[in-house]
């Protein structure tokens, strides 16, 4: 079994049109990927879902951590 502790992976993503990076640990890119595919909806489509709700807060967090308190609070 591998370990949990890796440094995060910069991976490419499209939002609204525009490519932007994201650095997550694999474990999130392999939950975000899951939550994807039960949603039948592409990566960039949730992180776009994902990005569009954190905007709405009154203090929005970055992307990535928004990414993360999103998997561990609906997935």
């Amino acid at each position: 079994m591998t370990s949990p502790y890796h440094p995060p992976v910069k991976r490419s993503v499209e939002i609204a049109g525009h490519k932007t990076s994201i650095s997550l640990e694999p474990v999130f890119w392999d939950m975000l990927k899951a939550a994807a595919e039960r949603r039948g909806v592409p990566v960039n489509a949730l992180v776009a879902r994902i990005d569009a709700d954190r905007l709405e807060a009154e203090t929005p967090p970055g992307l990535a951590g928004a990414i993360r308190v999103w998997l561990v609070t609906t997935s």
